[in-house]
């Protein structure tokens, strides 16, 4: 696996962000290491970078770099080896009628009234349902590497779910999804099924679906899609692994 030290830091270089209230954890506090410049992080640096355990926000490359915990951890599911369970095969055919198209990055006033609504049901008091557009944009629009934007309709052409995925040399990474808060529909399952079908499709053998923290509810799903691979100690090791350790 590459390195850190590996990496050409010439070009790329790294600082470590002062401590700040952590998102996903009460009463921690969380740094980041970010990757700098924003502008020369193309999809191959931004590739290697990802399988080191970084993640993007917009032009903003980091990885968790916390003082004192370690419960950020950076998950791939193995696309080739994926079986759905039975409630997942349930999501999948409960939303079998959304056509996906792809656009450009660009800015769409449905989407992002769609991302408002979503913000203020499922993350109300978060942060994020107060985005202004100018926000938003810098939040999800802005990228330096292959970024795809996909939108989600149903079969009377209404808007359910958008969804912003990198292409990276062995997999997808899946940046961010937000659809119709109905609590009756399973859009985000169906959502990592499809992105994992795309890079199946597509020949590749990862799904990057970004940190798993185990504590954290808003997180903890990610371990659903099996088999999955973890970030421990600079190596990628699967679930089997974690089990018998």
């Amino acid at each position: 696996m590459t390195q850190l030290n590996d990496l050409p830091l010439n070009i790329i270089q790294f600082y470590a962000t002062a401590p700040y209230p952590c998102s996903y954890l009460d009463n921690r506090q969380a740094r980041s290491q970010v990757a700098t410049p924003a502008q020369l992080i193309g999809t191959e640096m931004y590739s290697r970078l990802v399988k080191n355990g970084f993640r993007r926000s917009g032009e903003y490359t980091y990885r968790p770099y916390c003082d004192d915990c370690q419960a950020c951890v950076p998950l791939r599911v193995n696309v080739a080896e994926f079986v759905p369970n039975r409630s997942q095969r349930r999501a999948f055919a409960q939303h079998a009628n959304l056509i996906a198209t792809c656009r450009d990055l660009s800015f769409f006033s449905e989407h992002y009234d769609l991302y408002r609504r979503y913000q203020q049901s499922r993350h109300l008091g978060g942060g994020m349902d107060q985005d202004s557009s100018e926000q938003y944009i810098q939040c999800l629009l802005q990228s330096h590497v292959d970024t795809r934007l996909i939108e989600f309709r149903d079969d009377t052409h209404e808007l359910k779910m958008v969804s912003l995925i990198d292409s990276l040399d062995d997999g997808f990474s899946s940046v961010y999804t937000f659809f119709d808060p109905d609590k009756t529909a399973s859009f985000g399952t169906y959502n990592v099924l499809w992105q994992i079908l795309q890079a199946r499709n597509a020949g590749l053998p990862y799904l990057y679906l970004g940190y798993w923290i185990r504590e954290s509810r808003k997180m903890s799903y990610k371990s659903n899609f099996r088999p999955y691979e973890i970030l421990l100690k600079n190596e990628w090791v699967t679930e089997d692994c974690i089990n018998r350790s």
